[in-house]
């Protein structure tokens, strides 16, 4: 019998491990991708005091606190308004006067995070003068990050970064219009999110919810493994109406995807993807 190694435990470990979130919690890990998964997994037994996933699995498995913090690890909350800029003045200069031929529109940002790329659109609809005939949907898996966004609070010294990227993206005003600092921390107008709707959605195990014109995913598809990827595009591409339009990360490509022949290249170097018109 070949001895095992503790890479081979190790993996056995991460196996069982996502299992019991699954049956336990009913949140769908198993599908994303391992090499991420396993760093992330050692940094939080390391920092929440566990000498090993199976010690940290007994825990979990009957103490239910341990899920919400446990969460912060498994998922990636890193974000900032106004992102890869270029992104932005692509979707101001050239998808908003397609999205403008619409008497109403729906636009999903899936794996918002803390919000910043949530009220980036806001923002920019608004200065595109679409915002009252567009509803937001903000979806991600962390209740405490949706919790944050939904409160649209950030760190002033953020603020600096975020400002510079919406003079880069094209922005009509000034980001100063949008929030009010206080105590240390930027406080985004309330205003900015009263046609949003914050929710819990998984694209691992989740479906569609609604007809969509825009679709923005970026940063999430490259943290799954590839039967996800293609499970997330999927629905992408059931929600979005006929020539509706998808924005993913920069270093992001539907190019191995298994719906590929759905989507034309509409912005190659901004990732920004249109569906294809029916034959």
């Amino acid at each position: 019998m070949m001895p095992h190694t503790s890479a081979h435990i190790e993996d056995i470990e991460v196996r069982l491990f996502l299992e019991a979130i699954y049956s336990r919690y009913h949140y769908d890990f198993r599908g994303y991708s391992r090499a991420s998964l396993k760093r992330r997994l050692r940094v939080a037994c390391e920092s929440m005091g566990y000498p090993s996933l199976s010690a940290l699995q007994g825990e979990l498995l009957h103490d239910e606190t341990i899920f919400p913090q446990l969460m912060g690890y498994l998922t990636v909350q890193v974000s900032d308004m106004f992102r890869d800029p270029a992104y932005f003045r692509g979707i101001r200069e050239q998808v908003i006067p397609h999205l403008k031929t619409y008497p109403s529109l729906k636009v999903w940002v899936a794996g918002c995070s803390s919000g910043e790329e949530l009220y980036s659109f806001a923002i920019l609809f608004r200065e595109e003068g679409l915002e009252e005939k567009t509803m937001f949907y903000a979806t991600d898996i962390n209740g405490t990050a949706l919790a944050k966004a939904e409160a649209g609070v950030y760190e002033l010294d953020r603020i600096a970064l975020f400002t510079r990227n919406h003079r880069l993206s094209g922005g009509t005003g000034s980001l100063s219009d949008y929030y009010h600092a206080a105590y240390g921390a930027a406080r985004f107008d309330q205003t900015l999110r009263k046609r949003t709707v914050f929710s819990d959605h998984s694209l691992a195990s989740d479906s569609v919810f609604a007809e969509l014109h825009l679709v923005s995913c970026r940063n999430v598809l490259i943290y799954f493994d590839r039967p996800l990827q293609d499970r997330a595009v999927g629905l992408f591409k059931d929600a979005l109406v006929r020539k509706g339009f998808l924005g993913i990360g920069a270093r992001e490509s539907l190019r191995f995807n298994a719906h590929v022949n759905a989507f034309g290249e509409f912005l190659p170097a901004e990732r920004i993807y249109q569906k294809r018109g029916e034959a």
